[in-house]
């Protein structure tokens, strides 16, 4: 019954939250009554009482600001200046600079916009067909909130009691081989789609100074990972740092931060925020059902019935989160599947840092997966670009982006090397 009717509400386009919170005061109420439907208050709160929640407005509030000094375009440029000089040079630019801009936003969703809105009238103009420049700033988007600092780890490690730093460390390797995945299949595809290229390579000089230029967004992340990293803050700490950081930057350097300005990021980081919050609340109380039923152990005993061999429980915890992230919202899908399938992780003997990068993975290649992916509808949006025509050009890059997952999931030793050499 509770099922049914979240995804009844669901079907009539009720907001993820509403389902949500409906259908678990609904399964409250068929448990015990009013008495039990009471509790939700303290469900709720329960579930948002957790510190280093705090991290995520900043770390969105950071981001806020720095895209609004104009690093962005500093970026887009110097990604040009180191490898606009290859065949299909902007395309390579685009996930070079989301490698740059992931240390800035941590979010999917925020790089496809902002790229969105620059690189892919940029590539249009280069002779990029604007379906294939969308498909390449969707690949690249999930390189965000994989390298740190990431916005998704924060809200897991605090759900599941796993280091955020450890995650923040596992997520660097990771990150830069989905770029360099999708960088390798640019220059596959470069003469048979007749990419463009920069007629000339920029010179040292040139590189240098665009560097120097970008030196202040490319400081961001060191002083994020290595004051978590390193134990001098925690995640909280290090994320209200970064907007004291960006602030003086805005202010003092670029000087083209306005209070005006400041209100609408404060408004804007509010908004992101409140919504996260709410699904997270209000899945609690779903998760409280979930649990009191002993369906999380119901589903860890199917898997195990399946098979005993830890590496088709993993492959299909993998399939599980793949085929879940094509029609559910990537909050929900954390907040509801990681109390029930990490469990299982610990019992096939996963480490608690390798499980995470896992989910993490997984959730994010969901973000560019038809019919529910964040980032296509979001490219959609401020481009214009048709969804199907977008998944149509997609699909290289998510099939790259898949056998990575699987290689990064079969593959601890490569995985965990950084978070090990740092302690973890």
């Amino acid at each position: 019954m509770v099922a049914a009717l979240f995804f009844f509400l669901m079907f009539l386009g009720a907001p993820v939250a509403i389902a949500l919170g409906v259908a678990g005061l609904a399964g409250m109420y068929e448990i015990g009554g009013s008495h039990f439907t009471s509790l939700a208050p303290s469900k709720i709160f329960n579930g948002l009482n957790i510190f280093p929640f705090l991290a995520m407005p900043f770390f969105i509030l950071a981001g806020e600001i720095m895209n609004h000094t104009g690093i962005t375009s500093r970026l887009v440029f110097l990604a040009q200046a180191l490898v606009g000089h290859f065949r299909g040079g902007l395309a390579h630019s685009n996930m070079l600079a989301s490698v740059f801009f992931s240390g800035i936003t941590g979010s999917a969703t925020e790089d496809a916009a902002a790229f969105g809105r620059t690189l892919v009238p940029a590539m249009e103009k280069e002779g990029y067909s604007k379906d294939y420049a969308c498909a390449v700033t969707a690949a690249g988007s999930i390189i965000g909130p994989t390298i740190p600092p990431s916005g998704i780890m924060v809200v897991y490690g605090s759900l599941m009691g796993v280091s955020i730093g450890g995650l923040f460390a596992t997520g660097i390797l990771p990150g830069l081989l989905v770029c360099f995945v999708c960088m390798a299949i640019i220059a596959s595809m470069g003469k048979r789609k007749g990419l463009p290229k920069n007629q000339q390579r920029a010179s040292l000089k040139q590189i240098l100074l665009l560097l120097r230029q970008s030196s202040l967004a490319l400081f961001m992340p060191v002083i994020i990972l290595g004051g978590i990293v390193f134990g001098i803050v925690t995640p909280t700490e290090a994320a209200s740092i970064a907007v004291a950081y960006a602030l003086i930057i805005g202010t003092f350097i670029y000087r083209n931060l306005s209070l005006t300005a400041f209100y609408h990021m404060i408004v804007r980081t509010a908004q992101i925020s409140g919504v996260i919050y709410l699904i997270i609340g209000s899945a609690s109380i779903l998760g409280w059902w979930l649990s009191f039923n002993q369906i999380p152990q119901m589903i860890a005993d199917v898997f195990i019935s399946l098979s005993d061999n830890p590496n088709i429980i993993l492959a299909l915890i993998i399939l599980l989160l793949l085929t879940v992230g094509m029609l559910m919202d990537i909050n929900v899908m954390l907040v509801i599947l990681a109390p029930i399938l990490v469990p299982l992780t610990a019992e096939i003997g996963l480490d608690p840092l390798h499980a995470g990068i896992i989910f993490v993975l997984a959730l994010n290649v969901s973000l560019m997966t038809p019919p529910i992916g964040a980032c296509l509808f979001v490219l959609s949006s401020v481009t214009g670009a048709k969804i199907e025509g977008i998944s149509k050009e997609l699909m290289p890059f998510l099939i790259g982006q898949l056998l990575l997952l699987f290689f990064i999931a079969y593959s601890p030793d490569v995985v965990l090397y950084i978070p090990r050499l740092l302690g973890y």
